[in-house]
């Protein structure tokens, strides 16, 4: 016969320190965000600024307890979010890749075909038809031109901006699928 203690029920010393570990490397990628990006995810005041202090913090171990204080800050509230507010952040998002790649599909179409104009303005009210009829007009002349593809990225970002999409402080202004030519 045995009996279940409620220490049974309770998570081993080494589950817990795993999950500390993992709380304060979830703080440090906090600390290297930018302070604007940590404000957009709505964290406690008193987590906003122990990290505000980790960023100014140069010592090494004055940094270190400075990121254990924000792991046992990080007890404190839901962890998940935070994950996915950074994976966003990062680009690593499924859901946002897909939206990425929806928005070049979209300027390929709209540089390929007149029509997509209305198919796009149906769908995104809010879009400022004038600027992405400039805009298309001059990506085709540029491709026509063999010249780089300067109104193409910019046909890119009024297409993310009318669609909400906001982009990661450390992604270039460049898409992904353009071909890096420099031609002078």
């Amino acid at each position: 016969m045995e009996d279940s203690t409620p220490q049974d029920d309770l998570p081993s010393k080494t589950r817990r320190k795993q999950a500390m570990h993992a709380l304060q490397a979830l703080g440090a990628e906090l600390v290297e965000l930018p302070k604007s990006r940590t404000d957009a995810i709505g964290l406690p005041d008193a987590l906003n600024r122990a990290l505000a202090d980790a960023r100014r913090f140069t010592a090494h171990e004055a940094r270190r307890r400075q990121l254990q204080y924000i792991g046992r800050l990080m007890r404190d509230i839901d962890p998940e979010p935070v994950r996915a507010a950074i994976e966003r952040f990062h680009g690593k998002s499924r859901a946002e890749a897909a939206r990425l790649k929806l928005l070049e599909r979209w300027r390929s179409r709209l540089i390929e075909d007149d029509a997509a104009l209305t198919e796009y303005t149906a769908e995104h009210a809010q879009a400022d038809i004038q600027a992405l009829r400039t805009l298309i007009r001059n990506a085709r002349r540029e491709i026509a031109a063999a010249r780089p593809p300067r109104a193409q990225r910019e046909l890119y970002r009024a297409l993310r901006d009318a669609d909400g999409i906001q982009p990661s402080p450390d992604a270039t202004e460049e898409d992904p699928d353009e071909q890096h030519t420099d031609v002078r």
